[in-house]
């Protein structure tokens, strides 16, 4: 396996924890505020009802242009526009109407593209939801990130041990949180796309820290001797290269689809993005830390951890 690092790397990442779980309520706290300044997030579609079109628009015309000929119309009064995909012309217009009747709808375009010529635009798709549908679809998504996140938890139960399983999904939780804020402070759409997004970050993200938490398992049952503060140092440290080689990669070919993918996976691969990141580094500075705060050994065949390396962690936190 390629190495970064030597292979006998040692860093005392558990004297950096602090700073570590200081900087990531720092972002929580950022996206908190950003989302109760905005109210909330800004939901796609899907979550609030509406009607979306694709219309192809000829003559070379801006989006600005097109945003003040369907303004004029009272069924556009409020609605949002942006490029489609990679072809100039095409855009995605939505409006929060669910009760569209299509004839009215061609023909206010018609009047708004008038002195163009009935052959400036096309209507490529209209795609309406309703107000339940979209209700139902926003259950679902909140259904689904709450089942993944039990799931793991049930998982790494079994396969490690129960306080394991906390860790990793606090750390989970960690990622999620930190990615909504993001979403809110770009003021990007919360969408289907993005919820997708949000359970592949997780699935992704407890990958990186069940190969740290494997790493310091191992240690402690070739060693049960061993301090909690040695057998995470050195599991953090014997995994490092791997960390960022693999988390390396990801991170370039998400960063590629965010520059190139286009406006239409520009929110889903803004999350993924900032969700890779902030998992690769919760797997060393969440989930460990963490699983050392569970008092008593890490693993049951691991004898009683020495005084000394607890005393020093709780001055490390000022933990009476």
């Amino acid at each position: 396996m390629l190495h970064i690092f030597k292979p006998d790397l040692k860093i005392d990442f558990v004297s950096k924890f602090k700073w570590g779980i200081f900087f990531s309520l720092f972002l929580i706290f950022l996206g908190l505020a950003s989302l109760i300044v905005k109210n909330g997030f800004k939901v796609g579609i899907e979550f609030k009802g509406g009607t979306a079109l694709i219309l192809q628009v000829k003559n070379n015309l801006g989006t600005g242009e097109v945003r003040s000929l369907l303004e004029k119309s009272n069924y556009f009064k409020h609605m949002t526009i942006e490029n489609y995909g990679n072809t100039n012309g095409q855009y995605l217009i939505e409006i929060p109407i669910s009760k569209v009747n299509n004839d009215i709808l061609n023909a206010e375009i018609a009047k708004a593209f008038e002195k163009y010529g009935p052959g400036s635009y096309q209507i490529l798709k209209v795609n309406v939801i309703g107000p339940k549908i979209g209700s139902d679809f926003a259950k679902k998504a909140i259904i689904a990130v709450v089942l993944s996140l039990l799931g793991i938890l049930i998982y790494i139960a079994i396969r490690f041990k129960f306080n394991f399983a906390v860790a990793s999904v606090v750390s989970l939780v960690h990622d999620v949180l930190i990615t909504l804020g993001f979403l809110s402070l770009f003021n990007y759409e919360l969408t289907l796309d993005v919820i997708a997004a949000l359970l592949t970050i997780v699935g992704y993200s407890v990958n990186d820290t069940v190969i740290i938490f494997d790493r310091i398992r191992e240690k402690l049952r070739n060693n049960p001797k061993l301090s909690k503060i040695d057998a995470i140092n050195m599991g953090i440290s014997e995994t490092l290269s791997r960390t960022i080689i693999t988390s390396g990669t990801v991170i370039v070919v998400t960063l590629i689809l965010f520059l190139f993918g286009g406006s239409v996976l520009r929110g889903m691969s803004f999350a993924l993005l900032v969700g890779f990141i902030t998992g690769t580094y919760s797997s060393i500075f969440i989930a460990p830390p963490v699983l050392f705060l569970f008092k008593g050994p890490l693993l049951p065949e691991a004898k009683k951890q020495e005084v000394a390396s607890e005393e020093m962690f709780k001055r490390s936190y000022k933990i009476e």
